[in-house]
């Protein structure tokens, strides 16, 4: 689950890189305009702007993470315990067939309908496997979306007092090889996300 969102964040810093460096390059805006900018209160200082998030710490500390981890672990185990119970039946089934034919209790083709009655239920389990996979992949990515959903529409929310001009993710391995810890605003954003989800948790 944390990778399929490191791969959405990742995606999102260097998109946000770029849109970062044409801001401040692009022909134009000439370096003049944007100390008037500064000057007039529409910028903060360029030393003020950016702040950012360690994506690793806040995926572990925030509660709809660890309840939508839960809720899937739990899913999981629900399916490969309805998926064990039916392989049992069939490898039953498969012994007492052996058994019957050892014995001579079948005739041939009682046995033969017998056989390809196995098979058939030998190729709808590896179908019912094959779609609790599928199931459980859907899941997740919902749940990936849902927490993407949570945390970009809290950080518009938390930015609108705040007014940096950009929020980046830090994660080990990621495209951010070094931040100031001064601009680190981790736990403000895991207590504001976890107060809100709380909250609506509990109505």
């Amino acid at each position: 689950m944390k990778k399929a969102l490191y791969i959405v964040n990742a995606v999102l810093i260097v998109a946000v890189g770029v849109l970062y460096y044409l801001h401040f390059t692009a022909t134009g805006a000439p370096e003049t305009e944007l100390e008037r900018a500064y000057e007039r209160g529409e910028l903060m200082p360029l030393e003020q702007a950016i702040v950012y998030v360690n994506f690793d710490t806040l995926l572990s500390n925030y509660d709809m993470f660890y309840d939508y981890e839960r809720r899937l672990m739990e899913r999981q185990k629900e399916l490969e315990e309805e998926l064990n119970a039916k392989s049992r039946e069939h490898e039953r089934q498969v012994a007492d067939y052996q058994n019957r034919v050892q014995k001579g209790l079948v005739t041939r083709s009682q046995a033969q309908e017998m056989e390809l009655e196995l098979m058939q239920q030998q190729q709808e389990l590896i179908q019912l496997q094959d779609e609790f996979r599928q199931e459980l992949r859907e899941e997740e990515q919902v749940m990936n979306r849902q927490l993407h959903h949570s945390i970009y529409e809290f950080l518009q929310e938390y930015n609108r007092d705040k007014g940096y001009q950009f929020i980046l993710s830090e994660t080990f391995g990621g495209p951010v090889l070094y931040s100031d810890y001064s601009l680190n605003i981790t736990q403000d954003i895991i207590k504001g996300l976890n107060d809100k989800y709380n909250r609506s948790r509990n109505r």
